[in-house]
């Protein structure tokens, strides 16, 4: 098991065949800077390629997931040249997201506290996630005069709906974990001292599963809602059709013929 570097905006632990990715600026409820966003892209890019890596739990430290962009940071940057002060949805935030939703192992967010703006729309951007039962989760973009970024007009659309997504962004009302599994984003509540242990626990279920599967699987609902039926039926069949070559596949069958857990290696 490797461990964290103490002062990093970004800390990632390797246990066995999951790593945590922690956000780690406690003390700003581990709001994006430019020093974060850089280190949390290149953590994602580094556990993405590693092959012994086979599921991500993407968390936070203290008190917080995530608060989303730094603000005193961003101010600077208007002040200094408002022009380019928004290059960063495109040069950090953008890649973090299609990090988490298109890298090929499934991703765990442990939501164990406040979770706004970019901060909700990473955690949507992962496969799955555990809420602390007091988190406190919101859009937070109008309450400064901006939009959506980092894909949020996107996933909360289709996690709620677009009526509800309507009104969450427009209003930009906190909502509770409780409030937000009722309203369709997936996710399983616990008290907030049991999301690492929940995560951890449902990373390495994952870790320990039919890893190959779960890529393509990834990849077919990504990208779902582009296409029409006859498109969505070729892609499932050409993704079957691969599946179907690994040994992971052929070992599951001799399994369950044999009436025995399967040991899945990812290939």
């Amino acid at each position: 098991m490797s461990g964290p570097v103490d002062g990093a905006p970004v800390v990632v632990e390797r246990d066995g065949g999951v790593a945590v990715v922690t956000l780690s600026r406690p003390e700003r409820r581990n709001a994006l800077d430019a020093k974060t966003k850089v280190a949390l892209r290149g953590a994602l890019e580094d556990v993405a390629a590693d092959g012994a890596i086979r599921a991500v739990l993407l968390t936070g430290a203290g008190g917080a997931f995530c608060a989303g962009q730094d603000l005193a940071e961003h101010a600077a940057a208007l002040r200094e040249d408002p022009a380019h002060a928004f290059d960063t949805v495109e040069e950090d935030y953008a890649p973090v997201v299609r990090l988490l939703a298109t890298m090929g192992k499934p991703v765990v967010a442990g939501v164990n506290g406040t979770c706004v703006g970019a901060g909700l729309a990473l955690a949507l951007a992962c496969d799955l996630r555990v809420l602390a039962e007091d988190a406190v989760l919101g859009t937070a973009f109008s309450a400064i005069g901006l939009t959506c970024d980092s894909g949020l007009s996107a996933t909360l659309t289709r996690s709620v709906g677009e009526s509800r997504a309507r009104e969450l962004v427009l209003l930009a009302e906190p909502f509770s974990a409780q409030q937000a599994v009722e309203w369709g984003i997936s996710g399983r509540v616990v008290p907030r001292d049991e999301v690492g242990t929940a995560g951890r626990a449902l990373a390495a279920r994952l870790a320990s599963g039919p890893t190959a599967a779960y890529a393509e699987s990834k990849r077919l609902i990504g990208e779902a809602w582009g296409r029409d039926l006859g498109a969505t039926l070729a892609a499932e069949a050409r993704a079957q059709e691969r599946l179907g070559l690994t040994k992971d596949h052929a070992g599951a069958v001799e399994a369950f013929l044999a009436k025995r857990k399967p040991a899945f290696e990812g290939h």
